[in-house]
């Protein structure tokens, strides 16, 4: 009774009172955790797909990394749009509102996925075409994507009843989900890739039922909680809400997207220099979760802490609470770096499979991409850090425009630089987003941040 009593938790969690360091690490944490399970079944759909079928299949997988996070990320990105406002209704104890709001979202949420699904399958192919995928692994690639694409609709429902979760102050619900997932992920990955030898396709159903399930769990727990339990009337049309949400959600949306358009020309670049290059850039990729996990959770806390204290109209524990959480992800980037220098290259190793001299090509890659991009992460953490307390403000134009500076910085470098210094230029396109970005939306914080009265 005790264990059912733990992974149904109704949890909420105020944020506007105590210590912002302490709430934000034991929010923190559970995310942290998820992220890690989240990686760990994408990591081991690499591992499986990299040491059963071969570099080719590898580099399948690799091929569609970015129109993925472009396509599933428009679902997620939205989501946290409506995700600021639940918080800003929670923090101001505004409950009516907050169930009204919370209706309004998966109305929103649920219209956007039905959209999303037609275009995505529509266009698969030809994106595939139009970024140079090589024709020795498109076939397994447009595989891949149409089957994980079947899935948007369970994606979307999983990010919008998480994001009613973590803007409630619960961070443990989606860390059980995320743990439901990667265990029923790797039993499905050793069954339809490893018995059945389905390949990339394995994979992908793999994925889309260990979705499934995570999206289920979430949905229950969000049911338990009185203060978002919805019913019919809440879902009249309230003038000015819909605008509302989606002036706080597109921009994150379209943020997301142009950051994938520009990771997109960069995969058009890399596809250039062969499936070797590819498969080398694609194992370092599948690493960057790892670099990247602790940023997306203290963004999502941070979201969750300015949004709920900006309710509640505390300023000035907005302000400790982003400073602390600086300095938190700051730690938290130089300890993953030092994981990466010592043990990335033995990880990088278990994504590799097959013919020794391509194997070694491979891995050199790899690891000299991981190499440059873990020895400035800390720059990455600060974009997540400033990025979230604007969007936490409500304030989510300013992070759209960064999302701007990253794809023409991306872009820039990944066209110009491998010309000046070979096709190693590329690895340099990521490092000089960050930067690009993390300036702006620093600055644009702090001047924010004074006018707030």
């Amino acid at each position: 009774m005790l264990f059912w009593r733990f992974f149904m938790s109704d949890q909420v969690r105020d944020m506007t009172t105590g210590s912002p360091s302490k709430l934000i690490l034991l929010f923190t944490v559970p995310l942290m955790l998820g992220n890690v399970c989240q990686q760990l079944y994408t990591m081991v759909d690499t591992v499986i797909v990299g040491q059963i079928a071969g570099v080719q299949a590898l580099a399948a997988l690799g091929a569609v990394e970015w129109i993925m996070w472009m396509v599933l990320g428009v679902s997620t990105g939205i989501t946290q749009g409506f995700a600021i406002l639940m918080a800003q209704d929670y923090g101001a104890q505004k409950w009516r509102k907050l169930k009204q709001t919370v209706a309004h979202s998966y109305r929103l949420t649920a219209m956007t996925a039905v959209l999303l699904f037609i275009i995505s399958q529509a266009g698969a192919y030809w994106i595939l075409t139009l970024l140079n995928t090589p024709d020795n692994i498109i076939g397994m690639s447009l595989l891949y994507l149409r089957i994980v694409f079947c899935g948007i609709p369970v994606v979307a429902a999983y990010n919008i009843f998480a994001s009613v979760l973590r803007s409630l102050g619960n961070s443990r619900t989606p860390l059980i989900a995320m743990v439901i997932a990667a265990i029923i992920n790797i039993i499905l990955d050793l069954i339809f890739v490893g018995q059945f030898h389905m390949n990339v396709a394995g994979a992908a159903l793999a994925t889309v039922i260990a979705q499934a399930f995570s999206a289920i769990y979430c949905f229950f727990a969000v049911r338990k909680i009185d203060i978002v339990h919805i019913t019919r009337e809440d879902f009249q049309t309230v003038p000015g809400l819909n605008r509302k949400l989606l002036t706080l959600g597109t921009p994150i949306l379209f943020q997301d997207v142009i950051i994938s358009v520009g990771g997109l020309v960069v995969q058009f670049v890399v596809n250039g220099y062969g499936f070797l290059f590819v498969a080398g850039f694609t194992a370092t990729n599948k690493l960057y979760g790892i670099l990247e996990m602790a940023a997306i959770s203290y963004g999502y806390a941070i979201v969750t802490y300015v949004g709920q204290n900006l309710g509640a109209e505390k300023i000035t524990r907005i302000k400790r609470g982003v400073r602390a959480s600086a300095v938190l992800a700051f730690l938290t980037s130089v300890f993953i770096s030092m994981i990466m220098f010592i043990f990335g290259k033995r990880i990088l190793t278990a994504f590799i499979s097959g013919d020794p001299s391509q194997t070694e090509q491979v891995l050199n890659i790899a690891w000299h991409y991981l190499s440059i991009m873990a020895s400035v992460l800390f720059i990455l953490y600060f974009l997540y850090v400033y990025r979230s307390a604007l969007q936490g403000l409500g304030n989510t134009i300013i992070p759209m425009i960064s999302g701007i500076v990253e794809f023409f910085v991306r872009v820039g470098i990944a066209l110009f630089l491998p010309k000046l210094m070979g096709q190693n230029g590329i690895f340099y396109a990521e490092i000089a987003a960050w930067t690009g970005a993390a300036v702006l939306l620093a600055a644009s914080y702090y001047i924010d941040i004074r006018k707030i009265k």
